[in-house]
């Protein structure tokens, strides 16, 4: 549920505001703003992530597969910025929602000496904190 408390709240407050600017005359910038603030909901939810999976099935998957395990959580601007950058690339990783899953959450305070930083990406066993989109893209070309 915490996954979407961002996104709603952006939406509520787009309306809002929106209802506000349309009441004052202005419709077409309500609808504008209401556009940009969907637009901003959308981009912090978990819809722009591929499907996230257990810790352990990533761990397996990754041990098999050699693909990277990123974790990551709703709301991070580091995690969208690393999506957003991975494009079309970011369905090869194995991603974990450490808000869904507490054994991502415990492996990432492994990795982060007790914090929950994200994104961590695991390389080959390694853990990466915050990594350069970049060098990420390359692990994961290197992985297929």
């Amino acid at each position: 549920m915490r996954a979407w408390t961002l996104p709603v709240l952006l939406v509520l407050c787009g309306s809002g505001l929106a209802t506000a600017l349309a009441f004052r005359g202005n419709p077409g910038g309500a609808a504008v703003l209401l556009l940009g603030f969907v637009l901003l909901a959308g981009v912090n939810s978990p819809l722009v992530f591929p499907r996230s999976i257990g810790a352990l099935e990533a761990q397996r998957r990754s041990a098999a597969d050699g693909r990277p395990v990123v974790y990551w959580r709703p709301g991070c601007a580091y995690c969208v910025r690393l999506r957003t950058r991975l494009g079309r690339r970011a369905r090869r990783a194995h991603w974990v929602d450490i808000w869904r899953d507490p054994q991502g959450a415990a492996a990432v305070r492994v990795a982060n000496d007790g914090n929950e930083t994200v994104p961590t990406v695991v390389v080959a066993g390694q853990p990466h904190t915050n990594p350069d989109p970049g060098w990420v893209r390359e692990q994961l070309s290197g992985g297929i």
